[in-house]
This record gives structure tokens, C-alpha cells and sequence, in this order.
């Protein structure tokens, strides 16, 4: 599947393309069920609150126009916090007693992950996602070489492969990683 995730949330606005409903759902849940825990929920109800998330975005995203010099991952994560500021209406709040006051730092629920922190997590899990799509030994040469930071000779040796195709694996699987997520990293 060589497209980019442009395209994909171009294709997630028809609601029959479930392979590209998989592939969205496996490339954002572990981010999405993150930010939910950031939000002080506990694991039963920080997945609830994703499914709701995911039912939201199945309804929204055929509307959704991507804009080049938007944040997607801003617009995901606004929709998780309104999701759980519409569960937290109409609950009554306990008021504690002066000596129960809890020490909660105030979570900032708009730039709770660092953008350090979700490219690491988007690249790792389109890697993750992509893997099948190669042989396993350019698969190998790549992650040896590109991501393990291995010297091309010894990772050729080790493969019993040329050095030039070492760096033709690097370069097979970086660019398919670069169309993975165009647009999805700023």
C-alpha cells in the first residue's frame, strides 16, 4: 500500500473503506489512549473514552478537510479533550473536605505530549504498520542500519548482502515511511 496518510484521510470519508478504517485505528489508538490517560483517567475508562473518540471521528472525518498548514494530531487531540469535557458534564462534583484537597498539577490538555514525543510515537508505529510490507531482510538492513545506527558494512556482512543494498533498503523503506506520514509530522 504505497500512499500517503494524506490520502488516507482522504479515504477514511468513505465509511466502506474499512481497511483504511484498520490501518487509521492501529496507527492512532495507542497516541490516542495516551492523551487520554494524561487526562487522569484509569485504564478501563481511558479506552471508553477512545471508542467514543473513534465512533466521533468515524462520523466526522467525511467532512474533514485536511489543511496543509493545520496540525491534524492538534485537531485529534481537541476532539479527545472536547469528548471528555462533554462526559464530565452534568456529574456532580465532589467537594472535599480542606484537608482531603488533592495535589493535582492542572493538566494542560492542549500540549500535554511534547512534539518530540508524538513524532517518536508516530514514526514508531507507522514502522510498526509498514514492517510487513518488506522482505525481512530489507527490512533488517534498514532498521540495522537507519534506526540501530549500525555501520553499512557490518549489517552487509551480517545479512550476506552488498553494502549498496543495505542503503537501497534504507533508502526503500525511509521513502515509504515518508509517504506513511506526509503531513502528519510538522
Amino acid at each position: 500500500m504505497n500512499t500517503t496518510s494524506v490520502s488516507l484521510l482522504q479515504r477514511l470519508r468513505n465509511p466502506d473503506a474499512h481497511a483504511d478504517w484498520s490501518r487509521f485505528v492501529a496507527l492512532y489508538t495507542p497516541m490516542v489512549y495516551h492523551w487520554a490517560c494524561r487526562l487522569g483517567l484509569q485504564d478501563t475508562d481511558a479506552a471508553d473514552l477512545v471508542q467514543e473518540v473513534f465512533t466521533l471521528l468515524f462520523r466526522k472525518l467525511p467532512n474533514f478537510t485536511y489543511q496543509r498548514d493545520g496540525s491534524f494530531r492538534a485537531w485529534l487531540h481537541a476532539v479527545l479533550v472536547n469528548k471528555w469535557r462533554e462526559r464530565l458534564r452534568g456529574r456532580p462534583i465532589p467537594v472535599p473536605r480542606g484537608d482531603d484537597l488533592p495535589e493535582v498539577a492542572c493538566p494542560d490538555p492542549v500540549h500535554d505530549l511534547a512534539e518530540a514525543e508524538y513524532q517518536k510515537h508516530l514514526l514508531m508505529r507507522a514502522l510498526q504498520l509498514m514492517q510487513v510490507e518488506f522482505q525481512p531482510t530489507t527490512w533488517k538492513a534498514c532498521w540495522e542500519h537507519a534506526i540501530l545506527g549500525r555501520p553499512v558494512a557490518e549489517v552487509a556482512r551480517e545479512l550476506n548482502i552488498t553494502v549498496n543494498a543495505v542503503y537501497l533498503a534504507k533508502s526503500r523503506v525511509l521513502r515509504r515511511l515518508r509517504q506513511e506520514l506526509e503531513g502528519l509530522l510538522h
